[in-house]
């Protein structure tokens, strides 16, 4: 029984020993682990703030490139508009022009009708070549009318591409 009663004395402070030994490594485990975290939370905040800053950042870019976008649209559609009603008129004008050429071709037809029997037919001759002269100068302005309105609107809507495309190069550039 007394080697019991050693062994226990000698055993119980090395059982003590040990055991604050042990407490202190997990303390210090512990505190070492609760540093670390401590630095990896301040790391990730910054990664948080970058991001949102980040974000920001790039969200006011792209509010930037969306009203030089919306503004070239709205220039566009002013010249598109414009042309529009420059083709109107510009229809308004040879509708006169063409009512111009019918009235000719009709008093052409009418004058030389009423005239000597000899000359008659030559007056015919030349009343139906004014009427054919006057349907061809109303046929080829309507189309130049529609050709031009066609190549205003074309020109307008490549006008407001190119200032589109030059003002996101701009914005790029900047940022």
């Amino acid at each position: 029984m007394m080697t019991y009663l050693k062994a226990g004395a000698v055993l119980l402070p090395i059982a003590v020993v040990l055991g604050v030994l042990f407490a202190a490594y997990r303390h210090g485990v512990t505190v070492t682990d609760d540093k670390w975290q401590s630095k990896w939370d301040a790391r990730d905040t910054r990664d948080t703030e970058a991001k949102s800053l980040n974000e920001a950042a790039e969200r006011t870019r792209e509010q930037a490139y969306q009203h030089s976008i919306n503004k070239v649209v709205q220039d566009g559609q002013r010249i598109i508009d414009q042309a529009t009603a420059d083709a109107a008129a510009a229809r308004t004008t040879a509708d006169g022009v063409r009512l111009a050429a019918d009235n000719l071709a009709r008093r052409l037809a009418t004058s030389e009708a009423s005239g000597h029997s000899c000359t008659s037919a030559a007056s015919q001759a030349a009343a139906r070549n004014a009427a054919v002269l006057a349907d061809v100068l109303k046929r080829a302005d309507q189309r130049a009318g529609d050709l031009a309105a066609i190549a205003d609107q074309a020109r307008a809507r490549g006008v407001t591409c190119e200032q589109a495309y030059d003002g996101l190069i701009r914005s790029s550039a900047l940022h």
